[in-house]
């Protein structure tokens, strides 16, 4: 299958590598663009755990301190494996979304024991802080990147979207499912999708496309990228 891959670099280029693993054709076009705070100081002097929603809060917090010894909890396996990869070797994966991340942490922390420092971009989904809060801990967010929208649909997207060469498209986030569904009806393409299955990580993710007109919206089990491509191969039969 042909597979549009609409996430950042560089969590772009690994799920195509997976994706070609698997026999797929993988059609990169990031619709946001991520940059670092490299200007921003990172306070974890108060601070008993880490907490982690993406693999972009993984590399931004890599980059700003030294420190490994502090536990990390993240909000799925591909952060996990990101933060060991980076050295956070007292890291537990909530392999879920930020309600479990939540339980998580509720489970295994005390709010006596210190604040709680969220490392973030400038635009976070779910609120994380509001339920650990209700649970009576201090959470301090560190915005360290930010993902930005592209102003102007990819090319690549257009050309294949009139070609009818996409067979498939995969949505990771809400914010990029909702990207390419404002540039592709500002193009004039809604219809153009009617070749193309698209497949979300979630039901918060396939909301945003439901006013296109893709042949079927297929929604991942779990919010995993296994549980996604499983959805990408089920659209294939």
């Amino acid at each position: 299958m042909r597979v549009l891959v609409t996430r950042p670099r560089p969590d772009a280029d690994e799920t195509a590598a997976e994706l070609i693993a698997l026999g797929h054709e993988p059609v990169i076009a990031p619709l946001l663009e991520v940059t670092f705070d490299t200007d921003t100081t990172l306070n974890l002097s108060d601070a008993q755990a880490i907490l982690i929603t993406s693999a972009n809060g993984v590399r931004a917090l890599a980059s700003a301190t030294v420190r490994r010894d502090l536990p990390v909890f993240t909000v799925g396996d591909a952060s996990a494996a990101a933060a060991r990869q980076n050295g956070f070797d007292r890291t537990e994966s909530a392999d879920g979304n930020v309600q479990t991340l939540a339980d998580l942490v509720i489970t295994r922390l005390s709010p006596p024991d210190g604040q709680l420092v969220h490392v973030a971009g400038t635009v976070t989904a779910g609120d994380l802080s509001g339920k650990l809060a209700l649970a009576g801990f201090e959470v301090s967010r560190a915005v360290l990147y930010r993902a930005e929208p592209v102003p102007n649909l990819p090319d690549v997207i257009g050309e294949r979207l009139r070609g009818g060469s996409l067979d498939a498209a995969i949505f990771f986030s809400p914010r990029t499912a909702a990207q390419f569904a404002e540039l592709v009806t500002s193009e004039g393409l809604v219809e153009h999708c009617g070749r193309t299955v698209a497949v979300a990580l979630s039901g918060a993710v396939a909301e945003k496309l439901t006013n296109l007109a893709f042949s079927d919206i297929r929604i991942a089990e779990t919010p995993d990228q296994v549980s996604l491509f499983r959805a990408l191969g089920a659209a294939k039969t």
